[in-house]
């Protein structure tokens, strides 16, 4: 298998854990989630529950942005290549865990 290939399964994954959390734990999300960690504590930090969904939406954005940059500048390239592969990994990883521990902390 690909490492292209390899990279839209795991993200397909990523996805789908990031959308099962949140169906799983919808029921229980109050009205206001704390999003922006770098404002003061208090009422500066929440925001609207859908704002949650900016997480996976530049997570996929990203994502994207990587493949086509690997595959429009760097086609022949296989060091490049790879370092864009293990960047997307942590990308995946990263925000996928960021979100699965902002849900699983307010629920």
């Amino acid at each position: 298998m690909s490492i292209g290939r390899r990279s839209f399964y795991q993200l397909i994954i990523a996805n789908a854990v990031i959308l099962s959390v949140f169906i799983f734990r919808f029921q229980t999300l109050p009205p206001q989630v704390p999003l922006f960690y770098s404002k003061p504590p208090g009422e500066d930090q929440l925001s609207d529950v859908w704002f949650i969904l900016i997480l996976p939406l530049i997570m996929n954005l990203l994502f994207f942005l990587n493949k086509f940059i690997c595959g429009r500048f760097f086609r022949e390239d296989v060091l490049i290549q790879k370092i864009f592969y293990y960047l997307n990994q942590f990308l995946l990883a990263g925000f996928t865990l960021i979100f699965a521990k902002i849900i699983f902390l307010i629920t």
